[in-house]
């Protein structure tokens, strides 16, 4: 009784205390507002919502990625409030780097893993390849675990040594392709409220060192090239003429979705020759085309993230070209990647596992189109990241299939 009573005094003599310290700080300008730890010997990040004339914090601040990582360790209590603005840390200038532009003036990058464990110098690269964002890789690599599966001995496991080195060749091309598009689009990425802060459009790399990053990918990817057979080097150095070409196709047709679609499953035409050392046409190319049919489906999702950003800046997609239609065209875009699968499992006489992944895989591309809001960007994103899964059950059909056939 006699404790409760005490805290009861103590708080009643803390109060006008607080209160009126509390009205000087709300009097002072919000620039000048940090919040410190006594355990840091730096001062750190602005909180702008402690203080009642700003409501959205977002547009007046920005949380810088190493005082991101503080306050991911920073446990609630007593904060010791400073009035100092004549500290400002490393982390500032790469925030100024990336306000530069009027057009990112409210744009704030998210940290990823690569921020936190990657030496500053590298991250500008790793975030060009998009190694942060690996769904590029899956849709990539899965036309090619498709096809080295589908050309397995009946009955057999694949070589999985090979669907090793191509993994590491998606990852290489994937990084390529990428970092080309950034080069090609640096001017109207700043234009773009997604793309405003990647490393070339933000200036974070000159592209002079974009190419010289692009280089060593390449020569990456002779390397793995150059492991397979005679064939197939010629067949995929080949490919390299969709990937240089593929970024500059939306500025000259509202297709750019299907030329993607043809860049992005060439791995279904070069698995299979890796391990036949040949093409089939009646397996291979209804298998190429089933890619191109689902690029369409789950690109043009991504695209309706862009399209308001498109139609400023003049560039072309399918989003644009299909409107409210945009379902009715996901539907027979559907139909015709299903029967293409269909008919490349019936040429090779796989087993009915197959069909039975096949309609797994039905359901979840119906789903997509179903429930896809193509007027809500983050049901846009989920949507496709979502098609890694469909990759894989395609993949889990052709490896049971296989095997049991």
């Amino acid at each position: 009784m006699a404790s409760f009573r005490l805290s009861s005094a103590s708080r009643s003599l803390l109060r006008p205390a607080l209160s009126s310290s509390l009205s000087i700080l709300s009097s002072l300008p919000s620039s000048t507002a940090t919040i410190t730890n006594p355990h840091f010997s730096n001062h750190f990040t602005r909180f702008s919502h402690l203080f009642p004339n700003y409501e959205n914090s977002r547009d007046h601040f920005k949380i810088s990625k190493e005082n991101l990582s503080v306050l991911s360790n920073f446990s609630p209590g007593i904060a010791w409030i400073s009035t100092s603005s004549g500290v400002e840390d490393r982390s500032s200038k790469v925030d100024q780097q990336h306000s530069s532009s009027g057009n990112n003036k409210n744009v704030v990058e998210v940290p990823s893993w690569i921020d936190v464990y990657l030496p500053r110098a590298i991250q500008p690269y790793a975030k060009l390849a998009r190694l942060d964002k690996p769904i590029g890789t899956w849709l990539l690599a899965w036309p090619c675990m498709w096809s080295i599966t589908l050309a397995a001995t009946p009955g057999h496991l694949p070589d999985f040594k090979m669907m090793a080195l191509f993994v590491c060749g998606a990852l290489l091309l994937r990084g390529a392709g990428c970092t080309i598009n950034d080069l090609l689009d640096r001017d109207i990425d700043t234009m773009v409220e997604r793309t405003k802060l990647r490393p070339v459009a933000s200036g974070l790399l000159t592209p002079f060192k974009g190419i010289c990053f692009l280089g060593f990918q390449l020569l990456l990817g002779l390397g793995i090239l150059l492991q397979l057979n005679n064939y197939s080097r010629v067949l995929g150095a080949s490919s390299l003429l969709l990937v240089f070409s593929y970024p500059l196709m939306k500025r000259f047709t509202f297709w750019p979705q299907a030329y993607l679609g043809l860049t992005f499953n060439w791995g279904a035409l070069l698995g299979w020759s890796a391990v036949k050392g040949s093409l089939d046409p009646a397996i291979v190319f209804p298998l190429y085309f089933s890619g191109v049919f689902w690029t369409l489906v789950y690109d043009t999702i991504y695209a309706h993230q862009d399209k308001e950003d498109d139609m400023k800046v003049g560039v072309k997609s399918t989003a644009l070209r299909f409107g409210d239609s945009t379902k009715e065209w996901f539907v027979g875009f559907g139909i015709a990647c299903i029967s293409s699968l269909a008919l490349s499992g019936f040429n090779a006489d796989i087993g009915w596992p197959y069909y039975a992944f096949l309609a797994a895989a039905s359901g979840h591309l119906a789903w997509q189109i179903w429930t896809v809001n193509l007027t809500c960007r983050a049901d846009c994103n989920r949507k496709f990241v979502s098609n890694k899964w469909f990759g894989a059950l395609v993949f889990s059909g052709i490896l049971f299939g296989r095997v049991f056939s």
